[in-house]
């Protein structure tokens, strides 16, 4: 038997050209079945890796393990004491044992409002059942703090997901589990930072669910989130009146409740804060709306220690002649005397000033004043690391920022917001890298969105509601 030359070139063709003539047939259902097994291991493996579940336990696990490691290293009388020596500790122990909301320098000095209630009432509570300044104490807090850490890993998955897709939201979700300063704070700093994480993640998820509910009920609960973070980290509020303006103007296709809903939200905000304002004046006989410390604040960053051209070369600010100030004068001549000398610094170093913001300005997003500097001459890999991720998500939640912009999407006001309002007031004061991880979880949910890509075009704010209501007869 033989082939014809004609036979030859029809099954070239057919060959070449995709046809099914001349192909053995047997082959293809292989090759379907091995494409679609692979397809499948292919889901599987993605549906573990964006698993929620699995993110919060690897958040988790890395907070504990860090947590383990430097309780290894740290004494156990340092852990007990060390940590609760700063205003939040020393207001929960005066709580704890019974002198009310008062001393924040560890002195008998009296009422304060230099925090708000929330988190030194947190603290008074773990002080009554494992005792004032305790290593059981110091582990019950770092734990509490390590929970509200892990469980930012919700709010910033259920958000990236409404903003872009499971994708982004993956990736968000996983850089929060990783991100070196949210593994590091909730032990170093027993304070609202990680709780002041929680609520920011929190409420930008919730900004974008309600804003297409229309029961009352739904905004009265945002307003009352809202009241509980004013409560907790009042720093947070620089975003609410933009948050409230963009929801009026987002909700504009519907007249009737356009300006009511926002306007219960922040009635009920202001509400829960009512209350604690009370309780100030009557303490105080001034109006202090949630906390005192302001204008201490805005002198510890703007005094002569600053100014090169001092004739005091040897300025410097301790603690102990801070607490024995405060003690002499009493809390609101001490607020009183810190504002005059802030101001007048201000007022009498224009162009020093304008350093000065600049330095805080990289503090704040950086975590050092001269991060090249300190990059270069540090001996720690872990400080390198921390410095180099502060830097990239910083860029990424810009780039972030600027993709859904360009893409149109509306989900891009709220988390700008937050970016760029917060940091406001610590440009002017002074500025840490704690003081950035409040909104931390938004800056990587942007930098997630600039490695991924605004690729949902459609908008699920308000036009829903209103495309059911022109369908209607």
């Amino acid at each position: 038997m033989g082939y014809s030359k004609a036979g030859l070139g029809q099954s070239s063709n057919a060959a070449i050209l995709g046809a099914d003539e001349g192909r053995p047939r047997f082959d293809c259902p292989g090759k379907a079945h091995h494409a679609g097994d692979v397809k499948v291991e292919k889901r599987r493996v993605v549906a573990v890796v964006s698993s929620l579940w699995l993110i919060v336990a690897a958040a988790v696990v890395c907070r504990v393990g860090y947590a383990y490691q430097q309780s290894r290293e740290i004494p156990a009388r340092v852990l007990a004491s060390v940590p609760f020596e700063q205003e939040a500790g020393n207001i929960a122990m005066a709580l704890a044992t019974r002198k009310g909301f008062s001393s924040p320098m560890r002195r008998d000095t009296g009422p304060t409002a230099w925090l708000t209630p929330v988190y030194p009432l947190i603290i008074a509570g773990i002080f009554f059942v494992f005792g004032v300044s305790t290593l059981h104490a110091f582990y019950a807090a770092a734990a509490l703090n390590i929970l509200f850490s892990a469980a930012t890993c919700v709010p910033i998955y259920f958000t990236g997901r409404r903003m872009v897709g499971i994708g982004s939201a993956s990736i968000a979700a996983w850089l929060w589990a990783l991100f070196p300063n949210a593994i590091v704070i909730p032990f170093q700093w027993i304070w609202d930072t990680s709780l002041s994480a929680l609520l920011a993640a929190t409420i930008l998820w919730a900004t974008y669910a309600v804003i297409e509910s229309e029961k009352l009920r739904d905004w009265c609960a945002y307003g009352f989130l809202w009241g509980f973070a004013l409560l907790t980290n009042p720093a947070l509020g620089a975003a609410l009146p933009f948050l409230l303006g963009w929801m009026a103007y987002r909700g504009r296709h519907n007249t009737r409740g356009r300006f009511v809903r926002p306007a219960a939200a922040l009635g009920v905000a202001i509400l829960c804060c009512v209350p604690w304002t009370v309780r100030n004046y009557m303490e105080f006989h001034r109006f202090i709306p949630l906390r005192s410390n302001l204008p201490f604040e805005l002198w510890l960053g703007n005094n002569k220690v600053f100014d090169d051209r001092s004739p005091d070369i040897n300025a410097r600010v301790t603690r102990y002649e801070e607490e024995r100030r405060y003690v002499q004068l009493g809390e609101t001549a001490f607020m009183k005397e810190k504002w005059n000398l802030g101001t007048e610094f201000i007022r009498t170093h224009k162009r020093l000033e304008a350093r000065l913001v600049g330095w805080r300005f990289m503090d704040f997003w950086l975590g050092s004043f001269h991060p090249v500097q300190d990059f270069e001459n540090s001996n720690s890999a872990w400080i390198r690391i921390i410095l180099a991720f502060n830097l990239i998500t910083a860029i990424g939640s810009l780039i972030g920022i600027v993709v859904l912009w360009r893409r149109g999407s509306p989900y891009v006001f709220p988390a700008a917001v937050f970016v760029l309002a917060v940091p406001l007031v610590y440009y002017a004061t002074h500025a840490s890298l704690r003081y950035r991880h409040p909104i931390d979880p938004i800056v990587l949910t942007l930098a997630a969105i600039a490695l991924t890509g605004a690729k949902r075009s459609e908008s699920r704010i308000v036009p829903r509601v209103k495309e059911v209501r022109e369908t209607m007869p």
